[in-house]
């Protein structure tokens, strides 16, 4: 008999993409005789997987300009949600985490009081493990649920470092690549083209939400000494700024002089573009500060695109440097210029770097053994 996983995704398509890490899970787990049922919300499209039961019960929860509206619609597609899967003879409630509350709490009450199993992904350890300020402990989410989910070693140590006594519990899985569910375009000139781009330059690309944590700073302080080796360089920076406005980024441009090397699409990419700004680039950079897993670093490859990364550990457990990929010392802004002047500098090892990325993407993160590792830890329970 096949075991009855419903997975909730209340974020979806809203805002980004992670609708496709749950419909690559499920894939995944369908092709191991796992029988998965997703919940989402009414912004996502069905994505017409094969013997995926799929339901739309979050109805509108980002709508409202007034958060309580939001949360009453939430509880209600929670509701919803996990009594219909539970009424259908599912088990095993599998949710995905990005930062805790009294929301998420009602979830995983509601399956326990509905005598479920409760597995949660953790994307975000630091709103755990830096839940100080809320009135819920972060150990008595962790108390509620049957199996951990984390996507790398560091993950998982940040994790016992708040409660030792989890670690039984925790499985590692990476995160999945995006290659079944994008549009790699090959015609870097039409990219170009299609958003406006120089067609005679070398473009470094920054993607996705500017925060502190992510860097800019940092590589913005290294651009104007590779401009002076290389001054055919530009920088595309693709996304919107989160909390902090960018003016203090601006700040360091207008410092250094380098408002000509500078493309500011400081605004939300929509889908549709995404794969138009990967297709444009040369080399996509990921200067991050602190970061647990990073969905851009396995865009990036997906795109077969070569990635420059700092020398965190999430990313180190991706990259191998100059072989699928660039490591530089984190927040090192001389070891940043240094790298990007020697990756721009041989063409022909930026090109050999690419194809071992698409490689490793399509074999090392593939959903069809992340769909095999985590039946694993489902057969935990």
């Amino acid at each position: 008999m096949k075991r009855k996983v419903a997975i909730i995704d209340t974020l979806g398509a809203h805002g980004g993409a992670f609708h496709f890490y749950t419909f690559g899970q499920s894939i995944g787990l369908i092709k191991v005789g796992v029988d998965v049922s997703l919940y989402t919300n009414n912004e996502t499209n069905n994505p017409e997987i094969s013997k995926l039961k799929f339901f739309r019960f979050y109805q509108n929860v980002f709508s409202s300009k007034y958060k309580i509206i939001n949360g009453l619609r939430w509880i209600s597609g929670s509701i919803t949600s996990i009594l219909h899967a539970r009424s259908s003879g599912v088990s095993i409630f599998h949710f995905h985490i990005f930062y805790t509350n009294v929301l998420v709490l009602f979830n995983l009450l509601l399956v326990k009081l509905l005598f479920g199993k409760v597995v949660l992904t953790i994307h975000d350890v630091a709103s755990f493990a830096n839940n100080r300020e809320s009135m819920i402990p972060s150990n008595l989410f962790y108390k509620l649920t049957d199996v951990i989910l984390t996507h790398n070693q560091f993950s998982k140590a940040e994790i016992i470092k708040l409660d030792s006594s989890l670690q039984e519990r925790i499985s590692i899985i990476p995160h999945g690549n995006y290659t079944p569910f994008i549009n790699v375009r090959k015609n870097k000139k039409k990219s170009r083209q299609y958003l406006g781009l120089p067609q005679d330059k070398e473009i470094l690309l920054f993607f996705g939400m500017i925060k502190k944590v992510k860097g800019l700073d940092v590589l913005l302080k290294s651009l104007k000494d590779v401009v002076s080796i290389n001054p055919n360089t530009m920088l595309l920076i693709a996304g919107k700024t989160w909390e902090n406005d960018f003016s203090y980024y601006q700040h360091i441009i207008d410092q250094n002089s380098l408002s000509g090397n500078i493309i500011l699409h400081n605004r939300f990419i929509p889908h549709d573009d995404v794969e138009y700004y990967y297709s444009a680039s040369d080399l996509v950079v990921l200067p991050y500060k602190k970061i647990y897993q990073s969905g851009v670093l396995m865009m990036a490859l997906s795109y077969e695109k070569p990635a420059l990364v700092s020398d965190l550990l999430p990313l180190k457990e991706v990259v191998a440097d100059n072989e699928n990929g660039f490591i530089f010392k984190s927040e090192d802004v001389n070891d940043l210029k240094e790298k990007i002047n020697i990756i721009l500098s041989d063409k022909k090892n930026l090109e050999r770097v690419s194809e071992n990325g698409r490689l490793s993407i399509n074999k090392k993160f593939s959903w069809d053994q992340i769909g095999k590792l985590t039946k694993k830890a489902y057969q935990t329970l």
